[in-house]
């Protein structure tokens, strides 16, 4: 807590001009960080795999554009939070009706524990594939160690803040090493970033998965939320520096997580699409791994996915925790919630259901739930009652919805292909 006080006295001496350089605005840094981990958890890497695999660097341009829709939406997120001072869900408690805000919190409650359980089951399998043990014992020690990274929030948001972000940076150098060692085609890979391309039905499939699933709904939630009580705002020239500041966090914490993405498409392109185009399970592309690129390049992606499953899953926990709060008022002790958002995957286990099946359930849910926070979210931003001289401009609003209607409409097209409803266009 001693840390948190000293940053927040170190931020309003960088506002009121007592403190300058780059240091200084540094201390501002870690919301958008946090909510960054929510791009880089272990259900994208089973569709960024499928995406290298089976069409190259062809869809690189799709991880793009995910990653700036992405960008806008927690941008407008953190703006909430910072002008209102208040998070998206107790804007939604105050401002829907009553059945509304129970329909929401519901809804979001149950994205929540699907989240965690592709969070809890990502981190899981790849410590039961790293040390070679039994699934159940991965989640167990995943459980063990989220639990004891949870107990740190109680020092203060900076903690929170420095280890998620360390572990941001491992799964950042993770990726950096696994470019080294992959034979990447970087024209290719050029051309697959700036040209825009979908060879066959097939490969939109895989597009539709990549944006479909970008914005996640609980990074919606968590990061209004994040942006509260972490500096004393003293007057409007204050809030503007602290939205400028958010800016530019947003951009630099998310660029990072999309360039995570693409790398994880490239590897995936360099050592899959020759031969093994029809690699798409994560157990399946550790195994492959090791004999096409070494032991090195192997142990390097199960530890970021082992630090993207943990960390997730504590940002996960984290977010739902908010959630519960923000819409109901009421705080449960950090450890039940833990223990009630992993029984869904002890009992996916328990039960014997394929863990990468549950991996593709959650996400189905997700797209059920998104609506929920994006749509909540444009309508808070864009009403002048509440945002005042900082509602989203005609441009920022037009882009925000043209991105919800892209998300939503190929989550619609997600969810329609797996309850195996016929979509024309994504024929032949």
């Amino acid at each position: 807590m001693i840390g948190s006080e000293r940053i927040r006295q170190g931020m309003s001496r960088v506002l009121s001009g007592e403190r300058r350089g780059f240091s200084g605005r540094l201390l501002f840094v870690g919301p958008a960080v946090i909510a960054s981990i929510a791009y880089m958890d272990p259900g994208n890497y089973a569709t960024n795999i499928q995406a290298g695999a089976g069409y190259g660097y062809q869809l690189l341009w799709v991880v793009l554009l995910a990653n700036l829709i992405a960008m806008l939406f927690q941008a407008l997120s953190a703006r909430l939070g910072i002008v209102t001072g208040r998070n998206l869900a107790e804007m939604s408690r105050d401002n829907f009706p009553k059945p509304v805000v129970w329909g929401m919190w519901v809804v979001s409650e149950v994205a929540a524990m699907a989240t965690d359980l592709a969070e809890f089951l990502g981190g899981a399998i790849g410590l039961a594939l790293l040390f070679d043990l039994p699934l159940i014992w991965g989640m167990a020690v995943t459980a063990v160690v989220t639990y004891g990274i949870l107990i740190f929030e109680r020092r203060g948001f900076r903690t929170m803040e420095l280890i998620i972000g360390t572990m941001v940076a491992i799964i950042a150098l993770c990726y950096l090493v696994e470019l080294l060692i992959a034979p990447v085609d970087w024209t290719s890979a050029a051309t697959g970033l700036t040209t825009p391309a979908l060879p066959d039905a097939a490969a939109l499939t895989i597009a539709v998965g990549i944006i479909g699933a970008t914005v996640m709904p609980h990074a919606i939630f968590l990061h209004s939320g994040l942006t509260q009580g972490r500096v004393a705002v003293r007057h409007e020239e204050d809030r503007r520096k602290v939205l400028r500041y958010s800016n530019i966090e947003v951009v630099v914490a998310l660029a990072i997580a999309g360039m995570v993405n693409m790398a994880m498409v490239m590897m995936a392109a360099s050592a899959f699409h020759q031969g093994y185009s029809d690699v798409s399970e994560i157990e399946t592309a550790y195994y492959m791994l090791t004999p096409l690129l070494g032991a090195a390049a192997a142990s390097v992606f199960l530890v970021s996915l082992i630090t993207s499953g943990i960390s997730s899953s504590v940002v996960g926990t984290m977010a739902g925790q908010m959630i519960m709060q923000g819409f109901l008022h009421f705080r449960v002790p950090i450890w039940l919630r833990r223990l009630v958002t992993m029984l869904p995957a002890f009992g996916v286990v328990a039960l014997g259901y394929n863990a990468t099946d549950a991996l593709v359930l959650s996400q189905v849910v997700l797209s059920i739930a998104l609506p929920v926070p994006m749509i909540a979210l444009i309508i808070f931003t864009s009403r002048r009652d509440i945002m005042g001289a900082y509602v989203t401009g005609p441009v920022v609003r037009l882009l925000a919805l043209v991105g919800a209607t892209a998300v939503l409409g190929l989550n619609f097209v997600l969810l329609a292909q797996t309850f195996g409803v016929p979509i024309a266009f994504l024929q032949g």
